[in-house]
C-alpha cells in the first residue's frame, strides 16, 4: 500500500464528508482528492519525477495538507519543513537532499530568498501567493494559477512507485549540529500509521484537533492517520492562545487531542478549566518527551472520562511505545511496551539482551524502522545495525531504558543526556519530574555544566505558572525532601519562556548554549 492511498480511498468511500476544517475553510475528501491531483499534475508537467525531493515551507493549512498529498500522487518526497525556520538551516536542508521544487507562502519571502542566494539546484517554487518581487522571476508561480490551470491536464498517469520507495524525508536535530534527514519509505510509514490507530481505537467517527506543526512526524501523522481511516481533523496552527482552541475543541466535538508536555503544562495551569464541556472528548495522546507523573495525575483529575495514553516514539521509527490507558494509575512512570507489529528490548554495552531492572540501550524491530540518513552512511550504520535474521537491520535508538517484571519500558535519559557528578551516572528526567511536582512549576529542565570539582554540577531552569512565588530556597528543599543529595540542582534558575524546537520540546541545547554565554536569549 502506498501512503496517498490513505486519501483516495477515504475520498472513494465518503466523498463528501468534511476531512479538514482549517480556519473558515471546511474540506471534504473529495475536495482535496481533486485538488491533491491537480497539484500532482502541475508539479508533473514542471519536471518532477518519481523520488524527486519537493519541499513544503508552510504553517499548518489546507495548502500544507494538498501539497503533501500531490507531491505522493506526483511520486514525488515530500519534506514538510518547518515553518519557523531560519535562511541557514533552509538553504542546508535544499542543498542536502537536492530539492527540485518548494511550495511556499509570502509571507516567508525574505527566508526563501536568502536561502535561495546559497542554494542553486532549487528549480520550481510555487506560492500560495506570488510575491511581487518574483512575479517576473523564472520557475516561480501562483498556486491559484497553477492548480485551476492543471484540472484540464487530465489526471497523472498510472503509479509506478512501490511501498519500499521513500514517501518523505524527516529533518531532525544531528550531532554535527547540522539537522539530518531520516528517509521514511511508504511502506515505513503506513506501518507506523496502522499500528497506531488499532492501539488507539480509532474510527470513522473520530475528530482530531491538531495544534501541532505539521513539520513534526507527530502532528503529520495525526492527519496521515485520519484520512487513513476517513475521520476529520481540525487544524490549528499551535497552542499559542488556549482559550481559542479548547472553544474549537468544544465547538468541533473534538474526540482526540494530541499533545506534547508543554502543551498539557499550560492547558493545566489554566484556573477554570473545569467549567469547560469537555464530554466529547475520547482520548488524548502525548509524546516527545514523558508526561511527569504529576501532571498525569492532574489529567486523570481533569479529564476523568477521558483515555490517557502516555507514548514514546522517536522519528527513525515514529513510534516505539503506549502505555494501555487502563494501566496508567497503576504505571504511571511507564511508557508502556512496544505497539503492535513491532518487538523492543534492551540491550547493554556487550549488545546482550538484558532484563528487568537494568538501565541498558533500546532497540526497535518492525517495518516502521526507517531506511537510514539521507547522505550519512556511517550515523546511519551507527544507529541501523545488522537483525538476528538475513538481510534485516534493527534500530538502536541511543536511549536508555529499564524494563520491570512485566515487561513495561521506563525512559530513564538519553546516553547523550545523562549527567556525570560525583562519580554519579545521573538522569535529567528524574530532578525533572521531581521538580514537576512541586506546586507552582509548570515546566522544568535540568543538564550538566562543566565543574572543577564535581565533574559536571547540576542546572535547573525552571518556568513557573502565572501567579506563583517559588524562590531557589524552596525548589532546592523540595529536592532535598524528595532526592538522593546527589541528585539535588547546585542551581536553579526561573525564566519566563523556554526555546522550544519546532516539535514543542525544550530546546536543551540551546538552553545550555545560553548558561554558557556561547549564544544570547533570543
Amino acid at each position: 500500500m502506498l501512503l496517498q492511498e490513505f486519501l483516495e480511498n477515504s475520498a472513494a468511500r465518503l466523498p463528501n464528508k468534511v476531512a479538514l476544517i482549517c480556519g473558515n475553510e471546511r474540506l471534504t475528501y473529495a475536495q482535496i482528492h481533486e485538488k491533491a491531483a491537480r497539484l500532482a499534475r502541475a508539479l508533473k508537467e514542471s519536471g518532477i519525477e518519481r523520488q524527486d525531493r519537493v519541499a513544503v515551507f508552510l504553517d499548518n493549512s489546507s495548502e500544507a495538507v494538498i501539497s503533501i498529498f500531490g507531491i505522493l500522487r506526483a511520486e514525488g518526497i515530500f519534506l514538510v519543513l518547518s515553518p519557523t525556520m531560519k535562511a541557514a538551516k533552509l538553504s542546508y536542508i535544499l542543498n542536502d537532499c537536492r530539492v527540485k521544487a518548494l511550495i511556499t507562502h509570502g509571507s516567508k519571502s525574505e527566508t526563501v530568498a536568502k536561502a535561495l542566494a546559497d542554494s542553486g539546484k532549487v528549480e520550481q517554487i510555487l506560492w500560495t501567493d506570488l510575491p511581487e518581487r518574483f512575479r517576473s522571476s523564472a520557475g516561480h508561480q501562483e498556486w491559484n494559477q497553477v492548480l485551476p490551470r492543471a484540472s484540464s491536464l487530465g489526471r497523472p498517469g498510472l503509479s509506478q512507485s512501490i511501498d519500499l520507495d521513500l514517501a518523505t524525508i524527516i529533518y531532525t536535530s544531528g550531532s554535527t549540529g547540522n539537522p539530518k534527514g531520516v528517509m521514511l519509505t511508504h511502506i515505513n510509514m503506513v506501518s507506523a500509521a496502522t499500528s497506531i490507530t488499532t492501539y488507539l481505537q480509532n474510527v470513522e467517527d473520530d475528530i482530531i484537533l491538531n495544534t501541532l506543526p505539521l513539520s513534526f512526524d507527530y502532528g503529520l501523522y495525526q492527519v496521515l492517520m485520519a484520512f487513513k481511516f476517513g475521520g476529520t481533523v481540525v487544524l490549528e496552527r499551535s497552542f499559542t492562545f488556549p482559550y481559542q482552541i479548547i472553544q474549537k475543541m468544544i465547538q468541533e466535538k473534538v474526540t482526540g487531542f494530541p499533545g506534547v508536555p508543554t502543551t498539557f503544562a499550560i492547558l493545566l495551569g489554566l484556573k477554570d478549566l473545569n467549567k469547560f464541556d469537555f464530554s466529547n472528548l475520547r482520548y488524548i495522546t502525548n509524546t516527545a518527551a514523558a508526561l511527569p507523573p504529576e501532571h498525569i495525575q492532574k489529567l486523570r483529575k481533569a479529564f476523568p472520562h477521558v483515555r490517557i495514553y502516555s507514548m514514546y516514539g522517536l522519528t527513525e521509527c515514529k513510534r516505539v511505545s503506549y502505555l494501555p490507558p487502563e494501566e496508567i494509575d497503576r504505571k504511571t512512570e511507564s511508557v508502556g511496551k512496544g505497539m503492535p507489529n513491532e518487538e523492543v528490548w534492551i540491550a547493554d554495552e556487550k549488545d546482550q539482551r538484558i532484563g528487568p531492572g537494568v538501565v541498558g540501550e533500546l532497540v526497535v524491530r518492525g517495518s516502521n524502522v526507517m531506511r537510514g540518513y539521507w547522505g550519512l552512511p556511517e550515523e546511519t550504520d551507527r544507529a541501523l545495525r545488522p537483525g538476528k535474521y538475513p538481510g534485516e537491520v534493527v534500530l538502536y535508538t541511543g536511549d536508555l531504558f529499564r524494563m520491570d517484571d512485566e515487561g513495561f519500558l521506563y525512559f530513564v535519559g538519553r546516553k547523550d543526556d545523562m549527567i556525570k557528578s560525583r562519580g554519579e551516572r545521573i538522569s535529567p528526567k528524574e530532578i525533572e519530574q521531581c521538580l514537576c511536582r512541586l506546586e507552582g512549576v509548570a515546566e522544568a529542565a535540568v543538564f550538566g555544566m562543566p565543574d572543577e570539582i564535581l565533574g559536571q554540577s547540576i542546572q535547573a531552569y525552571i518556568r513557573c505558572h502565572e501567579g506563583s512565588k517559588l524562590d531557589e530556597r524552596e525548589v532546592q528543599k523540595h529536592c532535598r525532601m524528595n532526592l538522593e543529595d546527589f541528585l539535588v540542582p547546585q542551581v536553579v534558575k526561573f525564566v519566563e519562556f523556554f526555546p522550544k524546537t519546532s516539535s514543542g520540546k525544550i530546546d536543551k541545547l540551546n538552553l545550555k548554549q545560553i548558561a554558557m554565554g556561547l549564544r544570547d536569549p533570543e
